[in-house]
């Protein structure tokens, strides 16, 4: 007999799947994919087989191939399948054999179901999976989030055979006389989880002969600590990140509040890539370093003096832009710079945006750059010569956007405006000026 009213209330439970949709089963030809497909069938679900031929174990597995498609003839199922040449595949990609057979199988998997609109794509994954897949991740070391094992639904995929172990359904093929194929590389110690199955876990089962059963409560437990962690995240993102522009501002103060700290601040930061190790540089530099960056592959993090930034990682502006004495348009980076000229002594007041400079004392061409650390200027209404870098200092201004404000040069070299906050006192407009030139900056789009 098969175990359809449990078959059928874990499904129910936990919501894998509806008796009306049609259900995509990856079978290998395995006992725990066959006997899927029969309680499936058994239980009147509708659905399809799908089996991959990795074509690494050659004629094994052209047998296992047509094992599946004569399961999936005699009980009137729809079949798919698939060659790949997994070994070119790993190579080109430089992934293992096992991660090119996954990656092979599960793009196939999503691609058969949106193409046939399957309601879920079905694994025979069972308690001793789970088992294996903690161990591992132990072993690896994880989160929490690794602690909970293979979850029954995660998106499109499901796992209907959560509910039992590797010696129920050894049992269950047994007793209903069902056949299925071996594959010869389960019993190789040479992967890791093999290695698992074969000589750890029957020393675990010696010191708890219901090992399964235990590993199941620890996996409600670790799931429901994950939903509770989950929650706290999503309290501290609503009360801690403030939004400014295309940036994240975190209070420092709050992150020194956060306790546990460690935990918090990387779930907090985990979604911008940031790993444990640079968890662990920024909290070590809470209270010494202002100003230092850290990166991932996608965001900047500056600590600033009162707060954490979190920036796009824009790649600074390396390009100048050549200006002539013709143009009256010049796009740099993100902004168009906009060249107006006027013959009455114009002075520009309250807009950082534009400037009037004496057009007798400039130089074409002109250019736009970004800063350089050897720049230098005398901010208007000062008669000494200042450090762009001690400039932006003192404005406060973060790194990562020293490298985004556009500077216009001088054709002697000098910077005549630092573009949106301050020109260069030798250039502004005085009573001796015939004509002014008008810099107009804007955000491009």
């Amino acid at each position: 007999m098969l175990p359809l009213q449990q078959f059928t209330r874990f499904i129910e439970q936990n919501r894998l799947f509806d008796y009306n949709g049609t259900v995509l089963a990856a079978v290998s030809g395995g006992m725990d994919s066959v006997l899927m497909v029969h309680l499936l069938k058994a239980a009147g679900y509708q659905f399809a087989i799908a089996h991959c031929n990795f074509q690494l174990r050659g004629n094994d597995a052209i047998a296992d191939q047509a094992f599946c498609a004569a399961l999936a003839n005699q009980n009137n199922i729809p079949f798919h399948t698939i060659n790949f040449n997994t070994q070119k595949y790993a190579t080109e990609n430089k992934v293992s054999i096992q991660m090119a057979a996954r990656e092979l199988r599960y793009n196939w998997f999503e691609q058969l179901r949106q193409q046939n609109q399957y309601t879920a794509i079905a694994l025979a994954h069972h308690q001793n999976d789970a088992i294996e897949t903690i161990l591992l991740n132990l072993v690896r070391g994880t989160g929490i989030a690794g602690m909970h094992g293979i979850l029954p639904k995660n998106g499109a995929l499901v796992r209907p055979l959560l509910f039992l172990n590797r010696e129920e359904i050894e049992q269950l093929i047994n007793d209903n006389g069902l056949e299925y194929v071996e594959d010869s590389s389960n019993a190789s110690t040479k992967y890791a989880r093999n290695k698992l199955r074969h000589e750890v876990i029957p020393k675990l089962r010696e010191l708890n002969p219901a090992l399964e059963n235990t590993f199941q409560n620890n996996l409600e437990r670790f799931k429901d600590l994950e939903t509770l962690l989950d929650l706290r995240i999503a309290e501290l993102k609503a009360g801690l990140l403030t939004q400014t522009g295309g940036e994240i501002h975190i209070r420092i103060s709050a992150v020194k509040a956060l306790n546990p700290q460690r935990l918090l601040l990387f779930k907090l930061l985990q979604p911008y890539g940031f790993n444990e190790t640079t968890i662990d540089d920024l909290i070590s530099s809470l209270n010494k370093h202002s100003g230092r960056v850290f990166e991932s592959a996608i965001f900047r993090l500056i600590l600033d003096r009162d707060k954490l930034i979190i920036a796009p990682l824009d790649k600074p502006v390396h390009q100048v832009v050549s200006i002539s004495e013709m143009e009256r348009t010049a796009i740099y980076g993100g902004y168009r710079l906009n060249i107006l000229h006027d013959e009455a002594p114009v002075i520009i007041k309250d807009n950082p945006m534009v400037v009037s400079i004496d057009a007798a004392k400039l130089v074409y061409p002109l250019s736009i750059r970004a800063w350089e650390q050897s720049d230098s200027f005398y901010p208007l209404g000062m008669k000494t010569r200042k450090k762009l870098s001690d400039f932006f200092i003192g404005l406060k201004i973060p790194v990562h956007q020293k490298t985004q404000i556009p500077l216009v040069i001088n054709g002697n070299g000098d910077v005549i405006w630092i573009g949106g906050y301050r020109p260069d006192d030798r250039y502004k407009v005085t009573e001796n000026t015939k004509k002014v030139t008008i810099f107009e900056l804007y955000k491009a789009g």
